[in-house]
């Protein structure tokens, strides 16, 4: 760098030659500094953008949520209430069939009893029991 051979005005010279090339390397770096700020800010922007959108998307979320458990409770009390009206028609039913069984019996029973009566051996237990036991009786003559 320093030689004595040198003059002062090409040391000048070359000192000058130094700061013109380190103020454009100097322009640069600002330059570069100016657009990584730039970009920051974008960055920044675009993130506050997203957070703003997640945040809405959240509340969505929140509402849909709670109108789907809303829905859920409504049904489950709605489906408990259609079955126990289920539950209670299955009950009549039971009970009308019982009584129609009932009857069917009663009316199979008297068939059979009035079936029987009319029948010859109905007939002949019949008139055996309200026939009394008649002892014969022979008539002769005296002679």
């Amino acid at each position: 760098m320093y030689s004595p051979t040198q003059s002062v005005e090409t040391k000048v010279a070359i000192l000058e030659e130094k700061i013109n090339s380190s103020d454009q390397l100097l322009a640069k770096i600002e330059s570069a500094i100016d657009k990584l700020i730039e970009a920051n800010s974008n960055v920044t922007r675009m993130l506050a953008v997203h957070d703003e959108k997640l945040d809405k998307n959240d509340r969505i979320d929140a509402v849909l949520f709670e109108k789907i458990d809303s829905l859920h409770r409504d049904m489950t009390r709605q489906t408990d209430n259609i079955k126990s009206g289920c539950e209670r028609d299955i009950i009549k039913v039971s009970d009308r069939l019982s009584n129609l069984e009932k009857k069917m019996w009663m009316i199979a029973g008297g068939l059979s009893v009035v079936s029987l009566l009319f029948s010859t051996v109905g007939t002949n237990i019949i008139t055996d029991i309200l026939t009394p036991e008649s002892n014969s009786v022979i008539i002769e003559k005296l002679k």
